[in-house]
């Protein structure tokens, strides 16, 4: 059976795992080169830190995918916004994961009093595009020829999922 929880700093090397073969296979994240153990847990620490989620889907404690929101922009007036992340083992992928690590992130952007969550997809992505409507986000933007993988160029649509918070926003 499937499970999602908060990561844990144990399971760094399987995410790492699925992180870099999603550098070296897809558009979906506009990286070239993999990361290393240390780069995940500077990643990782950093989230924590800043109070932001990192869910997996665990079976047999295999991790089949993460998911995780951060700041859309550094600005103190993009407080209520974030971006979210949500990425699948190669073999597990088409099998419902991204569904079920989805719903944690909405709660808990809800219970930090965010307004916006952002998702920067590869135009391509008909899987991730699908996913997130599934939830509700919609486009937004489509910027053209904005990242140059695999020697294509690459377009990105930005979809957003409103949300009824804050319900006191403020400009502290």
């Amino acid at each position: 059976m499937i499970s999602v929880r908060n990561a844990r700093e144990k399971d760094l090397p399987q995410l790492l795992e699925i992180y870099n073969d999603i550098i070296a296979r897809t558009t979906a994240v506009f990286e070239y080169r993999p990361h290393n153990l240390d780069m995940r847990r500077s990643w990782y620490e950093s989230k924590i830190k800043d109070g932001y989620p990192v869910f997996v889907a665990e079976e047999n404690e295999k991790i089949l995918g993460f998911s995780s929101f951060g700041p859309f922009r550094a600005w103190p007036a993009y407080k209520y916004s974030v971006e979210n992340s949500v990425y699948v083992a190669s073999d597990q992928r088409g099998k419902g994961i991204g569904k079920l690590l989805i719903p944690p992130l909405i709660k808990a952007a809800m219970e930090k009093n965010m307004h916006v969550i952002v998702a920067s997809i590869e135009a391509t992505n008909k899987a991730s595009l699908r996913l997130h409507q599934s939830f509700g986000f919609i486009e937004v933007a489509h910027f053209k020829e904005v990242g140059y993988k695999f020697g294509k160029w690459l377009d990105l649509k930005f979809l957003e999922l409103m949300l009824n918070t804050p319900s006191h926003p403020s400009q502290d």
